[in-house]
């Protein structure tokens, strides 16, 4: 029998705040998916706790604003009530220069130039990615499901300390919709996210390749396009998580033995460890230098990102 996990989604409910997420509280509220409570408060709130048929549980945490941006405030908390989950993920709005429309977004957390990388659990981010696209079908929305590359909001305007991040040692994603107001406000793409929550546990049976990207646009559509991907009559897959981009491997300076330090962090945080290095070919040579010596020091092939198109022929 499987063993039964644990959840925690810290969702901010504060409608003068953000955006999504409050809307998110909302829909599981009315569904009645937070009429238990538990017997303890986070930062002076109540706390709610929904049980599915596999005994798995799922705590929802309500916030004035989203914690990455204060961290100091809630991680205490965080880690005395559920330091020894299997999973958590905060629920927010997706916005920025260039941005994509219409998409729901699963990222890792990470602050790369700093070299701070959060536990990254690559079946758990498949498993709700997944959902959210078969989801997404059955509400007959035309939005996409779509990974970024790694980042934290908490580090913002140049404040925020990174090193916060090592002290969760729970694996924890953002999950957003972005990133036009149009799609904030969007009650059946809420539906899909809240909904999506419930199924971050549940098995589909596929062989996941772990992978670390590196290269490209914060919005890579090959290692978008990766999630989704799979071969061998549907049994194996990619396991995207940690996701290092173009900008941040040079403003991170990811050159020699300080980028392989680096690097080797990254690889490190992601549970399950990893069965190769895709990246993108049009990476500098010093950063390809650096994928080398990864690819020699964790003994796993690396990959150009066109090889993720024919992933049947990659020799694993």
């Amino acid at each position: 029998m499987t063993k039964a996990k644990k959840a925690v989604y810290y969702i901010c409910d504060n409608p003068d705040w953000g955006y999504v997420s409050y809307l998110v509280w909302d829909i599981l509220k009315e569904e009645g998916y937070l009429d238990n409570k538990v017997d303890f408060t986070f930062d002076g709130r109540e706390v709610y706790k929904y049980t599915d048929k596999n005994n798995n549980e799922f705590y929802f945490v309500p916030t004035e604003i989203a914690i990455c941006r204060d961290y100091p405030r809630y991680l205490p908390d965080m880690n005395k009530y559920f330091s020894d989950f299997d999973m958590s993920g905060m629920v927010t709005w997706h916005e920025g220069v260039n941005a994509l429309d219409k998409v729901f977004t699963v990222h890792s957390i990470g602050d790369v130039n700093s070299g701070c990388y959060g536990p990254a659990n690559p079946l758990y981010m498949h498993n709700l990615m997944w959902a959210m696209e078969k989801l997404r079908k059955e509400a007959g929305l035309d939005f996409s499901v779509v990974t970024e590359a790694t980042h934290w909001s908490g580090v913002y305007e140049g404040e925020g300390d990174p090193e916060l991040l090592l002290q969760y040692p729970v694996p924890i994603v953002d999950i957003e919709i972005g990133s036009e107001p149009e799609s904030w406000v969007n009650m059946e793409a809420c539906k899909v996210l809240a909904h999506s929550l419930l199924h971050i546990f549940d098995e589909d049976g596929i062989k996941l390749h772990n992978l670390l990207c590196v290269g490209g646009v914060h919005f890579d559509p090959n290692f978008a396009e990766a999630v989704h991907t799979s071969w061998n009559h549907g049994k194996e897959s990619f396991g995207i998580s940690h996701i290092i981009a173009n900008q941040w491997l040079v403003s991170g300076e990811y050159e020699g033995e300080k980028g392989i330090e680096r690097a080797s962090a990254c690889v490190d945080a992601i549970i399950g460890g990893i069965d190769g290095i895709v990246f993108h070919d049009k990476l500098k040579g010093c950063y390809k230098d650096v994928v080398r010596a990864l690819g020699d020091k964790y003994k796993v092939p690396i990959l150009k990102h066109q090889a993720l198109r024919k992933p049947e022929n990659i020799n694993w």
